[in-house]
């Protein structure tokens, strides 16, 4: 009879403190839940932007020949014959080295026309053949354009110009993003009647691997009334930004 008091005794026990440990843990959740809200409200998280504005060292050309002909065959060998001597043209007079100068956008397709007695018809099949192109002689990139077309070139798209090296104005423009921020976090806490603490997270809003470059697309502009007449580019600027995500104290 005792043993089975005493078992019955321990079972109790040992259940009142199992009851006793939730309770406990229960209790706990409530503090740390509070403490959780408040520190929400002592912090405040705005985002930095910084740019910088810069003179291109480099431009990206987009120079293609477009060939029509009877069958793919013709089209096709047409159109490589004249990217060959334009090809030529821009590493042996321009000087551009094999690694400046990439296909970009190759294809040969029909062309189709509709009537309704016929219906749709191929007439014919076009080459289309784009290479880009890095330029560093940004004094000459309108002669470099009249040049290519002469040679056939007659695809001529944008030029988009650029900082080939950004690496020596990452520092310069995450310092303006974080003086940005920190103009912010500043005005916030003023506005709230507070006062500014020590910076708690700060991240990249650009994924960390360093400042965007912005390309500037330059317009060519042809002479209209004189066919004699050379491109005219302009540079212009580009810019380098990036942005910050930074989450202060409050005080």
């Amino acid at each position: 009879m005792k043993g089975w008091i005493k078992s019955v005794l321990t079972v109790f026990v040992a259940g009142s403190l199992m009851v006793g440990g939730v309770a406990l843990s229960g209790g706990l959740k409530q503090p740390e839940k509070a403490y959780a809200e408040e520190a929400q409200k002592n912090i405040v998280s705005v985002v930095g932007k910084g740019e910088l504005s810069m003179k291109p060292d480099i431009v990206y050309l987009s120079i293609g020949v477009d060939t029509s002909a009877k069958t793919a065959q013709e089209a096709q060998k047409s159109n490589g014959a004249k990217i060959q001597k334009l090809t030529a043209l821009l590493k042996n007079t321009w000087g551009i080295s094999d690694k400046d100068i990439q296909t970009s956008e190759f294809f040969v397709q029909p062309n189709y026309t509709y009537n309704d007695k016929e219906g749709q018809q191929v007439k014919g099949y076009n080459a289309h053949h784009v290479l880009q192109v890095a330029y560093r002689d940004l004094t000459k990139v309108g002669s470099l354009l009249d040049a290519a077309s002469e040679a056939g070139a007659n695809n001529i798209g944008n030029a988009r110009f650029a900082v080939e090296d950004t690496s020596a104005f990452e520092a310069q423009v995450i310092e303006k993003a974080m003086a940005n921020a920190d103009v912010k976090a500043a005005a916030i806490a003023k506005a709230a009647k507070r006062t500014l603490g020590q910076v708690l997270t700060v991240s990249q809003n650009d994924g960390g691997a360093g400042p965007i470059l912005y390309e500037q697309n330059a317009k060519m502009m042809y002479g209209a009334a004189d066919s004699a007449a050379s491109t005219a580019v302009q540079p212009g600027e580009v810019k380098i930004t990036t942005q910050l995500s930074v989450m202060y104290q409050l005080n």
